[in-house]
């Protein structure tokens, strides 16, 4: 495998959590979930929330572009990439912080349920090609589940 090749790799496949033989998307998902709580352990509210916020914008760029390169090889939309699924449970992981850090569990609850599901306009997403549109259903189902986590937070005070 070449060089430049490896490189899109580790990122479409979330650092290799892709070639799960077990429910590939579920476990990118799990393994974004541990990046955030390690980090969410170690630095302040707002640090937190700004480095989630920059893992977000830089996967979905990187993944976007990893995604393209990997198409062409891997098919349309395949399983080992997972890099959406990454940047789909940070985006509800914005709602959470180290003091609460079991919201973190409901945050991926919440984003595996409308990633499988695909309700609210998500499956069409998948209609926009290459990377963009494996990114954005991700996406969608990461604010939706951003939504309904800032609810359940404010019914539950």
């Amino acid at each position: 495998m070449k060089r430049k090749n490896l490189f899109h790799v580790i990122i479409a496949s979330g650092f290799g959590s892709g070639f799960s033989p077990f429910a590939p998307g579920t476990a990118g998902a799990v393994l974004a979930t541990i990046i955030w709580l390690v980090i969410s352990f170690f630095v302040s509210y707002y640090t937190l929330l700004f480095l989630t916020a920059a893992l977000i914008v830089i996967f979905a760029i990187l993944g976007i572009w990893s995604t393209n390169i990997l198409e062409p090889e891997w098919g349309e939309d395949p399983s080992k990439v997972v890099v959406d699924e990454m940047v789909g449970v940070w985006i509800p992981l914005l709602a959470v912080d180290a003091e609460h850090w079991y919201y973190a569990l409901v945050a991926f609850a919440l984003f595996r349920l409308f990633d499988i599901f695909k309700p609210l306009g998500i499956r069409k997403m998948e209609d926009f090609k290459g990377g963009v549109g494996v990114m954005m259903d991700d996406v969608l189902a990461g604010i939706y589940s951003l939504l309904v986590l800032l609810g359940l937070r404010w019914v539950i005070g």
